[in-house]
């Protein structure tokens, strides 16, 4: 178990990183605590810091796992802020390379006795991506096969879990501060940011998923999901077929292609809504560097091919029905029946209004209703959202985090598409359908049904354990009499100057940047 002074160290030596690039001036401000503005300026000091924070900068500067960290938190705006959110979306491939003769070690590691000459013809010693846990390679195996060999850094495991392991401490710590600190549930942050990063250090996890996907989108054929190379993949290598189109961060690539734009921005709003509304498995990150255009060809007229499965989303049926009602009152603006949809799902504490909330959701979703999503202010409509979950005690609901960051990208990539598209218009007619089909009375009354059935089966097993909790008295003789265990109260402030420390840059490096 590491100690106290080893979570400390490690967050002196990333607050003043961190602080090299302008990141924690906003731990200055004078509405935070006196304490955390003190360690704030403590850290700046004598490192000529900008006065433009450069939240990506200074994550980079901490490490991989910082890198990773910050990608997760820009799903977070209410958590870092909307400017930080937007400026952390550039680490999404934001480390350089490293050369091919360390990765070949790990590459050769992963075959075992071989060397990977058995498995492939050749292999481009040049990466044509590279992000914070992996890199790829572009290859030839020995039947011809073009292939994309994805590898994960050397050391990654260790600098991951060092990081987690220290991130989870200071959230702990942040946590029992209470108020907003309790809210915004910084502990169920760093699990879910551990979840997906356990999955991605598991390649063979990872091309499970793109086979689960590929299954999942079957009736969407303009949204391609690349075969997974079995026989060749591993714990720490990932092979796939090679994608032969032009990647969506492509500016000048993509203006040579000539295609429906906005053909293929439905195609891509569509094929998202049939993974998370349709299936309750979606790629959850669908950014312009994970996604190509392929250019039409064979009698296909062009499609969108998706890469990088490491982080994907899944959410349960009832979830799912819930998001598509209120996808569909936002849409026809019944806004009071969105209300009720958040309090029947426990999104909203009792004790607030209906009504009043309804209301608070008409003042949000009116200004933008009929527009075209380049003609909304995103940070006003973030602002007026962030509002109104502060005045409505709203807990963050951690399975949805994935789903709302992946639909904020979802429309960022289609508008790059087409700068005219209206994502409610498109979404719409989907929408619509999936409410009618399954939630139409007959799939109602099935699905009570098999809600029935499941609660009688359970009767004999709650019986069983309720005599084993209500033993029949004289059965056995009653043991001695114990006294009740001491309870053992949680920590309400900070009794040392070493915890003070620990709360100022546990707050910057863990609250706001990782």
């Amino acid at each position: 178990m590491t100690s106290t002074p080893t979570h400390l160290w490690r967050m002196l030596v990333w607050g003043r990183r961190l602080a090299r690039h302008g990141a924690l001036r906003p731990f200055e401000d004078p509405r935070a605590p006196r304490s955390i503005r003190f360690v704030a300026r403590l850290a700046r000091l004598g490192t000529n810091a900008p006065q433009t924070p450069d939240f990506a900068a200074g994550l980079s500067a901490v490490g991989p796992a910082a890198v990773k960290f910050g990608q997760a938190l820009a799903t977070r705006p209410d958590l870092i802020g909307i400017e930080a959110a937007l400026d952390l979306v550039r680490l999404q491939d934001s480390l350089p390379p490293l050369p091919f003769a360390q990765m070949e070690t790990v590459l050769n590691a992963s075959y075992g006795k071989n060397s990977w000459r058995d498995y492939f013809k050749s292999i481009d010693p040049v990466a044509i991506g590279a992000a914070s846990m992996a890199q790829v390679h572009a290859g030839i195996t020995l039947d011809g096969r073009k292939v994309a060999i994805k590898m994960l850094r050397p050391g990654i495991e260790a600098d991951l879990a060092r990081a987690i392991d220290t991130y989870s401490w200071a959230a702990g710590h942040i946590e029992l501060l209470g108020g907003e600190f309790a809210r915004l549930r910084p502990r169920a942050v760093i699990a879910t940011f551990k979840g997906w990063t356990e999955a991605e250090l598991d390649l063979r996890r990872e091309a499970a998923s793109a086979s689960e996907l590929a299954e999942t989108l079957l009736g969407e054929p303009d949204f391609i999901v690349p075969d997974i190379d079995w026989a060749r993949s591993s714990r720490r290598v990932l092979v796939l077929d090679w994608v032969d189109g032009v990647k969506m961060n492509d500016t000048e690539g993509l203006a040579a292609l000539d295609f429906d734009r906005r053909r293929l921005a439905e195609v891509l709003v569509n094929a998202f809504l049939a993974q998370a509304i349709g299936q309750g498995f979606f790629h959850a990150d669908l950014h312009q560097g994970n996604l190509f255009v392929v250019p039409a060809r064979d009698g296909h007229e062009a499609r969108i091919a998706v890469i990088d499965f490491g982080i994907m989303g899944r959410i349960n049926r009832r979830a799912r029905m819930y998001l598509a009602e209120i996808l569909f009152g936002l849409v026809t603006g019944n806004y009071k029946r969105v209300a009720e949809i958040h309090f029947e799902a426990g999104y909203v504490p009792p004790h607030h209004s209906v009504g009043a909330f309804a209301t608070a959701l008409r003042s949000v979703g009116e200004p933008i209703r009929g527009k075209r999503a380049k003609d909304v202010n995103i940070t006003d409509l973030l602002e007026g959202l962030f509002s109104i979950t502060r005045s409505f005690d709203m807990q963050v609901q951690p399975h949805l985090l994935l789903l709302q960051k992946t639909m904020v990208m979802v429309e960022g990539v289609a508008l790059t598409l087409d700068p005219q598209v209206n994502m409610w218009e498109v979404a719409e007619p989907y929408v619509r359908g999936w409410v009618r089909d399954e939630m139409g009375p007959e799939a109602v009354i099935a699905d009570r049904l098999v809600e029935n059935n499941r609660a009688l089966a359970q009767l004999p097993r709650i019986f069983r354990q309720w005599v084993a909790e209500h033993p029949i008295p004289g059965a056995a003789p009653e043991g001695p009499t114990l006294a009740p265990l001491p309870v053992r109260g949680a920590r309400a402030g900070w009794s040392t100057p070493w915890l003070l420390l620990a709360a100022g840059l546990g707050a910057g490096a863990v609250h706001y940047l990782g």
